[in-house]
């Protein structure tokens, strides 16, 4: 297991690694995604620590990874107001998390949907992917 474990982990170091910066992007919501739907199944399952991990690793992806890229000074208004949806999606999996609330975790999901999608449809404008 722990040789499965290390390839993956290679693998996915060697997709970041030679990722366009327009990819991690997309890579990130990909990640989030992820963690939700790690996070719903641990709910449903009444595991309440792995719950907590996984809606932690997306809170996480969010602050540190969708929100900490916003660039304010060339993104404007558009930043802002990803700014505003990043900081909702957080207080929507925070309160999913205190309330074992699925449709919260589904709200958060789906606005993620939205942004990454429009996010995947200009990479392929820009990076071919």
């Amino acid at each position: 297991m722990r040789g499965a474990a290390a390839y993956a982990r290679v693998g996915v170091e060697s997709s970041v690694m030679s990722a366009s910066p327009h990819r991690l992007i997309g890579m990130l919501f990909d990640g989030a995604q992820t963690s939700i739907r790690a996070a719903r199944l641990h709910m449903q399952n009444g595991d309440v620590a792995e719950k907590g991990k996984a809606i932690s690793r997306a809170i996480d992806i969010v602050n540190q990874g969708l929100l900490a890229a916003l660039d304010h000074e060339r993104g404007g208004e558009l930043a802002e107001r990803l700014e505003q949806i990043y900081d909702y999606v957080v207080r929507l999996l925070l309160q999913a998390n205190l309330r074992n609330d699925e449709q919260r975790l589904d709200e958060a999901a789906r606005l993620l949907e939205d942004i990454g999608s429009a996010w995947r449809e200009i990479g392929q404008q820009v990076d071919g992917y």
